[in-house]
C-alpha cells in the first residue's frame, strides 16, 4: 500500500513508496499524476539517488526517523508528504466493497462488545500523520501496463514495436486461414467475400457523368473538333517539339514518343514562339502539336494542341521512365499501328480528354503487331503504358512492356489553339477548391 511520495525537483518525477520496498514512478503534470510503471528499489536507488532508498526504508515503524527528517539531507527533495494529501489513489484487488445499510440496534450492541482492535483498522504514524492500512489480498497493486510509446530507449522501443507488429500479423494470417477453412467446408453455402472500401468505389457521384445513349452526347460527338477524325476524313499527323535548348533526357523522351505514336515527327524548337509554330503546322497538314517542357533537365510538362481548331490541353508530367531505365523491357516497338485502350474517362471533361488522346493514333489498328497503348485514368492521374501481347498457347496470354511510361495530371483545357494571353479556358485546375474532397474526381 502506498503511504508516501518523494518528488525529485531536477527530473520532475515523483516516487510513491510502499511498505515492501516497491517504488511506483509517476510523472507530475499540471497537478495530475500519470503512472509509468513499477521499479524494484536497490540500495543505490533509481536514477542514482541513494536517499530514495533511505526514505523508503524509514517507512519501517521500528525506525524513529520520519520521512521529513530522512529527506532533509537530500538537496533535490522539494517536499515529502503523505499520500493522503496527494492526488494518487490506489485501487485494491480485493472484492468490491459494497455500502451496507446501517445495522440494527442489536447488531450495534454486538459490535460494541467486540474488542477495539477488531473494530478499527491498523494505523501507522508517519511524519505525525496517521495513515490507515487496508487489509488486502495483495500488499502491492501495480499500475497498468504502459504503451510502447512511453519507452524512452529508442532501440528497445523499436524492438518492442516490431514484436507487436509481428504478433498482429500472425493473428491476421491465422484469421485468414480460418476463413479459408470455413469456406472450404461450407462450399457453396459459404458467405460471399466482403467488398473492400476504396476511394474509387466510394466516389462521389458527378452530375456530368456521360451516358452513351444520351442524345445530347451523341450530338456533341458529331459536331466537335474531333468529328472529322472519327468520321475517317483525316489521318493523324503529329509534330513533337520541346522547350528551348532541351537536355539529353528530354530529347530521348521525345524520340521514344515518336516511336510509339505513328506518323510522328520530332523537330527542334529553335527559339520560335508557339503562335508562330502553329500556322506552320497547319500549313503542313499536321493535326497535332505536342510540346514537351522540362525543368532541371527533367521533362515536367506536356502541351497537346489539336489542329487546326483546338482544343489545347496542358498536363503535368511525372514519373518518366525511359526504356533503358525499365526492368524486363522487351525489344523496341515495330511500325505497326497499335491498339488504343482508354480506361475510366466517365465525365464530360474526361470524355473530351479521352477523345483528345484517341485522335493521336490511327483508327485502324494492325493487330498483327500485337502492340497496345493504354491511357488509364485513376483518381485524375492518367497513366500511360505501352505493351506487347505474348501468346503462350491457345488459352494463356501475357503482356510485355515496351516503354516508355509516364504519368499525366490535367492542369487546364483551353478552347481553340494555344493562346496564353487571350485564350478562353474551358476548365482550370484549382487545387485547394477541387482537391478538398478526396472522393470527388474531375475525369
Amino acid at each position: 500500500m502506498n503511504i508516501g511520495q518523494y518528488w525529485n525537483r531536477t527530473t520532475y518525477l515523483s516516487y510513491c513508496f510502499s511498505t515492501n520496498g516497491v517504488l511506483y514512478r509517476t510523472t507530475r503534470v499540471d497537478k495530475r499524476t500519470i503512472s509509468c510503471g513499477p521499479e524494484q528499489l536497490t540500495p543505490a536507488g533509481p536514477l542514482g539517488f541513494p536517499r530514495v532508498y533511505q526514505v523508503c526504508k524509514s517507512i519501517n515503524p521500528d525506525v524513529n526517523t520520519s520521512l521529513e527528517t530522512e529527506a532533509a539531507g537530500n538537496k533535490h527533495v522539494k517536499y515529502v508528504l503523505p499520500l493522503a494529501k496527494m492526488d494518487i489513489t490506489e485501487v485494491p484487488v480485493t472484492q468490491k466493497s459494497k455500502k451496507k445499510k446501517s445495522p440494527n440496534k442489536g447488531e450495534q450492541s454486538k459490535d460494541a462488545q467486540q474488542p477495539k482492535d477488531a473494530q478499527q483498522p491498523d494505523k501507522m504514524e508517519i511524519g505525525n500523520v496517521e495513515v490507515k492500512e487496508e487489509q488486502t489480498e495483495q500488499a502491492v497493486v501495480f499500475p497498468p501496463t504502459f504503451s510502447v510509446s512511453e519507452i524512452k530507449n529508442k532501440q528497445r522501443r523499436h524492438d518492442m514495436f516490431m514484436k507487436l507488429k509481428q504478433e498482429k500479423r500472425k493473428i491476421k494470417l491465422e484469421k485468414k486461414k480460418q476463413k479459408k477453412r470455413q469456406a472450404k467446408i461450407l462450399g457453396d453455402k459459404a458467405p460471399p467475400k466482403a467488398i473492400p472500401k476504396t476511394i474509387e468505389n466510394q466516389r462521389v457521384y458527378d452530375e456530368t457523368t456521360v451516358d452513351p445513349e444520351d442524345e445530347e452526347i451523341a450530338f456533341d460527338e458529331a459536331t466537335d473538333e474531333f468529328s472529322a477524325y472519327f468520321n475517317g476524313l483525316t489521318n493523324p499527323k503529329v509534330l513533337i517539339t520541346t522547350s528551348d535548348r532541351p537536355r539529353g533526357r528530354t530529347v530521348k523522351f521525345c524520340k521514344q514518343l515518336a516511336t510509339v505514336i505513328p506518323n510522328a515527327h520530332v523537330y527542334y524548337r529553335r527559339g520560335l514562339a508557339l503562335k508562330k509554330v502553329i500556322p506552320q503546322c497547319v500549313a503542313r497538314d499536321f493535326t497535332y502539336l505536342m510540346v514537351i517542357n522540362e525543368d532541371r533537365k527533367e521533362p515536367n510538362g506536356l502541351v497537346l494542341c489539336h489542329l487546326p481548331e483546338g482544343p489545347t490541353a496542358h498536363f503535368k508530367v511525372s514519373s518518366v521512365r525511359l526504356r533503358k531505365e525499365m526492368k524486363r523491357v522487351g525489344s523496341g516497338p515495330t511500325e505497326h499501328y497499335p491498339e488504343v485502350i482508354l480506361n475510366n474517362f466517365v465525365t464530360r471533361l474526361g470524355h473530351s480528354i479521352g477523345r483528345l488522346f484517341a485522335a493521336l493514333f490511327p483508327q485502324n489498328p494492325q493487330f498483327v503487331g500485337r502492340q497496345v497503348a493504354t491511357f488509364h485514368n485513376q483518381r485524375d492521374f492518367i497513366f500511360f503504358r505501352f505493351h506487347r501481347y505474348i501468346f503462350k498457347n491457345e488459352k494463356k496470354v501475357g503482356i510485355q512492356e515496351i516503354g516508355p511510361r509516364f504519368t499525366l495530371k490535367l492542369r487546364s483545357l483551353q478552347k481553340g489553339t494555344f493562346d496564353s494571353k487571350y485564350g478562353e479556358y474551358e476548365w482550370v485546375l484549382k487545387r485547394h477548391a477541387m482537391d478538398a474532397c478526396r472522393r470527388k474526381f474531375q475525369l
